[in-house]
């Protein structure tokens, strides 16, 4: 056993002889050994360091080995406790055991080669308590610290946690910052909490998404316009770059604003100046800004719908948002969120979903992620009654979300899981549908996807079975109907 610093024993006797005997025969340990003629003593030395193993006789004037042994167990709970006793001595031992103030016993006169076992035995039990200890407290730190809500975010997942702390650092500076992350995961609501626990939170915060505004209006919405200085133009108007002075700018899905106008705004991030559309007058702003995409923008600038040197400009903190598939049981949390919210609003009685309803949110992908949640939720509140929302109703607004296809969950990585997948997906793409637009009956939608699947587990019809979570015995007999019977 390694240790950073040698560990240290404490032997306890009234005896002086025993513990220059003690001392001598544990010399051949790598440890530091420290001996105390009685119990006062000895709780000296622990209060004034950590001792790792502690070895006390029995029998000794004003404090007993017990009594002793009961107080390190109290102050000092991670040190080992033995004691040394004689043979009569064995119930008053049992009683120290099943109290719990000693680890073990060594009887007198000891064996050398025995006390020496039980020395090591004990150090290295001594470490595994230590380091359990510390795991414990790590964890406990952990759990008091953890946010399970932050700045509109819902959720206490590992990602998550990440995300918070990363945030909580880059607000208070003033550096521009670039989001990533797929549609929905939230990253207006990012730009939000970098706003407000950032040092502008008394400013504005000025959203614009530029993929909702018409190439030709994007100059005049962030930078404004004079009165006359294009056709529609009868006033003179301030636009997201005058508004956000002093605030924060958020540039939503960058990659969609033209790439000539990318110049203009790079111009603008670098001087803090511009001039609205029809104006020869430059105006100068204090501004921080956040921009966000749902694209990967190395692909975007390869594809040439985003400007590089603008992306760098830009790209002073990276804040990538997980999926929600990533966040394990933050789906469930949002989903009782959502519930508690929409049943207020619908005026329905809602406490929570059935376990099964638990086990789809769980499961399921969310491709659209937390706002797709949302959505599914809302509809699922509106569209059935309480106090429980069921996988039934869940699953019936699922597949109306995915325009009438069956629901398909995801499940954990790995070979059968990819496989499990490729059946899923399968069963469903348009290329399975007859180009007649015929309806299959079920017997024909069942007995195509067993035939998938023993072909895609390359006729094992036992793994065909498993991934579709029926018995072997179900396929054989299904094969042996259509008189079809696969090779293993």
């Amino acid at each position: 056993m390694q240790y950073l610093n040698k560990p240290r024993i404490l032997f306890v006797d009234d005896e002086p002889a025993i513990l220059r005997s003690l001392k001598r025969i544990s010399g051949k340990l790598d440890a530091d050994i420290l001996t105390a003629s009685g119990g006062e003593k000895a709780l000296e030395i622990i209060e004034e360091m950590p001792v790792d193993v502690i070895v006390s006789d029995i029998k000794m004037p004003n404090m007993t080995g017990n009594e002793l042994l009961a107080k390190v167990a109290q102050i000092a709970p991670e040190t080992v406790r033995i004691i040394l006793t004689g043979y009569d001595d064995i119930e008053m031992v049992l009683s120290a055991i099943n109290h719990g103030h000693i680890w073990g016993f060594l009887r007198k006169p000891w064996d050398n080669y025995e006390l020496i076992v039980k020395l090591k035995q004990a150090l290295q039990l001594q470490q595994v308590l230590a380091e359990r200890t510390l795991m414990r407290r790590t964890i406990e730190q952990y759990q008091q610290y953890r946010k399970k809500q932050f700045e509109g975010f819902i959720g206490d997942s590992v990602a998550m946690q990440f995300l918070y702390s990363s945030i909580e650092q880059c607000a208070p500076s003033q550096a521009s910052v670039f989001i990533t992350g797929p549609s929905g995961s939230g990253k207006e609501v990012a730009a939000h909490a970098i706003h407000r626990l950032s040092k502008r939170k008394n400013g504005p915060f000025i959203a614009l998404n530029c993929a909702a505004i018409p190439s030709e209006l994007m100059e005049s919405e962030i930078f404004g316009h004079i009165k006359g200085a294009f056709s529609g133009a009868v006033s003179n108007r301030d636009g997201a770059a005058s508004l956000a002075n002093g605030g924060s700018l958020f540039l939503d899905e960058i990659g969609e604003m033209d790439i000539n106008l990318q110049a203009k705004l790079l111009r603008f991030i670098q001087t803090g100046t511009f001039q609205k559309v029809g104006s020869g007058k430059e105006e100068k702003v204090d501004i921080r800004f956040i921009c966000a995409t749902n694209r990967d923008p190395h692909v975007a600038i390869a594809e040439k719908k985003l400007r590089e040197d603008l992306y760098y400009r830009l790209n002073v903190i990276s804040l990538n948002l997980p999926p929600l598939k990533d966040r394990g049981d933050d789906t469930v949390q949002l989903a009782q969120h959502f519930i508690n919210h929409f049943s207020e609003i619908e005026g329905k009685v809602f406490v929570g979903l059935s376990s099964s309803a638990e086990t789809l949110v769980r499961s399921y992908d969310w491709p659209g992620n937390v706002r797709q949640l949302q959505n599914i939720i809302h509809s699922c509140v509106v569209m059935s009654e309480g106090p429980l929302l069921s996988d039934t109703v869940l699953n019936q607004q699922l597949s109306m979300s995915n325009n009438g296809q069956p629901v398909v969950l995801s499940t954990p990585t790995g070979d059968s899981s990819s496989q499990a997948n490729a059946i899923g997906h399968q069963s469903i793409e348009p290329s399975q549908t007859p180009a007649s637009g015929k309806i299959l009956s079920l017997a024909e939608v069942e007995r195509n996807a067993i035939e998938q699947a023993i072909d895609i587990c390359q006729d094992n019809i036992v793994k065909a079975a498993s991934e579709l979570g029926v018995s072997p015995s179900t396929l054989y007999r299904k094969i042996q109907q259509w008189q079809v019977v696969p090779s293993e």
